[in-house]
């Protein structure tokens, strides 16, 4: 018989497990529906974001963000493991087969501590590493000295030539040579053409340096053949998973065999602790989408459409930064045309259109003005977007960046933007 005590005890419990979030804290939920609004209205330009599928929606919202599991399939902390242990072996062979890697960890929380990893595995404090400058193109955690990456070790940067703002390969084994680095890293967050791994693993031979790709941006655009993989030339390939590959916000780790247990260890218990289990079903969906043929075809598009887009700008009269783009982004200076980053940036947001301010080669501007905006095409071609609205796409920001702000045109322009959005629904 059920006591008093105990039909209380269990009203109680699941109080909070039946209520809808609406009713448990109805500030959240409005937030959220204000978010899925402004997606829906919003020309999402910004590279590094995505929409993805209501099946990695679904994942991440799952009951495993319930379970705790320290260490590896087979090898947990705690118990209860055995359908996390499933999860987290189809992620691994999934993502072995996407990129054709020897090792996959899935494992990292972000891209950031992905690459702390691989760093913590194979270095020392004081070790010196080569990274691209983040003015240039590169990323914080590829030595900048506000990240863990250049506080911990000795940072020699490499750049673009400033004549055609393309990487100075030249440079990078000249430094290489002179001050053989523990590893070199490559990959970049601003940078919009192919990057020659090839030579890249030349160079490290040469200077008998360990190779770290960053492929973050372009994942999606290695693992469909529309940019060369770094896989079979460098010692460990990281990534974040929600950019062009689609998937939920996270990273994941790639290397050759022989550095497979250094780098489980340095992530766990090194890194990190318990992994997010949700997160890594959602990864594993996010892989499953990207090995079927439709994947290839949307990140084919991506790159069309980057390139339309890009040309168009340059139509309108703003300077494209290398001329053009061979992947999913590229940069286009304002301030030649006197208009700081920060101030574009926020003209264009008034008008429901998304990108983000960022520095360009040999930026005359603190980095938080910036002289350029960072503009990338993976959301809109998400919902299905083609060249000729790319042209739309890049008349729309000429004017109203043409016109400053103003008013009148800023709501005419957001007005369009909506009609567009409208014609392109996401989900």
């Amino acid at each position: 018989m059920t006591t008093i005590n105990e039909e209380h005890a269990a009203a109680v419990g699941h109080a909070f497990l039946e209520r809808p979030l609406a009713e448990v804290d109805p500030e959240i939920a409005g937030a959220i529906r204000l978010e899925t609004e402004r997606q829906n209205d919003t020309l999402e330009l910004i590279a590094s974001e995505n929409h993805v599928s209501k099946a990695v929606l679904t994942a991440m919202g799952s009951v495993f963000t319930n379970k705790y599991a320290e260490g590896y399939p087979g090898k947990r902390y705690y118990g209860g493991c055995g359908p996390t242990d499933i999860v987290e072996n189809i992620a691994i062979e999934r993502a072995k087969e996407l990129f054709g890697a020897e090792h996959a960890n899935v494992q990292p929380h972000s891209g950031s501590q992905a690459n702390m990893s691989v760093y913590f595995a194979m270095l020392k404090p004081g070790d010196t590493i080569m990274g691209m400058d983040l003015s240039h193109g590169g990323h914080l955690t590829h030595g900048h000295p506000l990240s863990y990456s250049g506080r911990d070790f000795k940072v020699v940067a490499y750049h673009v030539r400033q004549e055609e703002e393309l990487i100075d390969y030249d440079e990078m084994e000249r430094l290489a040579e002179e001050h053989k680095p523990r590893m070199i890293v490559c990959g970049a967050s601003a940078y919009s053409r192919i990057i020659d791994f090839k030579r890249i693993r030349e160079i490290a031979d040469k200077a008998g340096s360990l190779m770290m790709a960053d492929i973050a941006h372009i994942a999606g655009l290695v693992v469909t053949g529309n940019h060369p993989s770094p896989v079979p030339y460098a010692d460990f390939v990281t990534t974040t998973t929600h950019k062009t590959l689609r998937g939920p916000r996270a990273g994941l780790v790639l290397c050759k065999e022989q550095y497979a247990k250094d780098l489980d260890r340095s992530l766990f218990p090194g890194v990190q602790g318990g992994p997010l289990v949700h997160i890594i079903a959602a990864k594993a969906v996010a892989f499953r989408e990207a090995l079927s043929p439709a994947f290839k075809e949307y990140q084919t598009q991506v790159v069309r459409n980057a390139k339309a887009l890009a040309a168009a700008v340059a139509d309108t009269g703003f300077r494209v930064v290398s001329g053009g783009t061979d992947n999913h982004l590229f940069m286009t200076d304002v301030f030649s045309k006197g208009i700081t980053g920060k101030d574009g940036q926020n003209i264009l947001e008034a008008a429901n259109i998304t990108v983000n301010k960022n520095t360009i080669p040999f930026d005359t501007q603190k980095p938080m003005t910036a002289s350029g905006l960072r503009i990338g095409t993976p959301a809109v071609t998400t919902r299905g977007l083609r060249e000729p609205e790319m042209k739309t796409i890049a008349n729309l920001i000429a004017r109203v960046l043409d016109a400053r702000g103003d008013g009148d045109v800023t709501q005419q322009v957001k007005r369009e933007v909506k009609e567009l959005c409208d014609r392109f629904p996401i989900y």
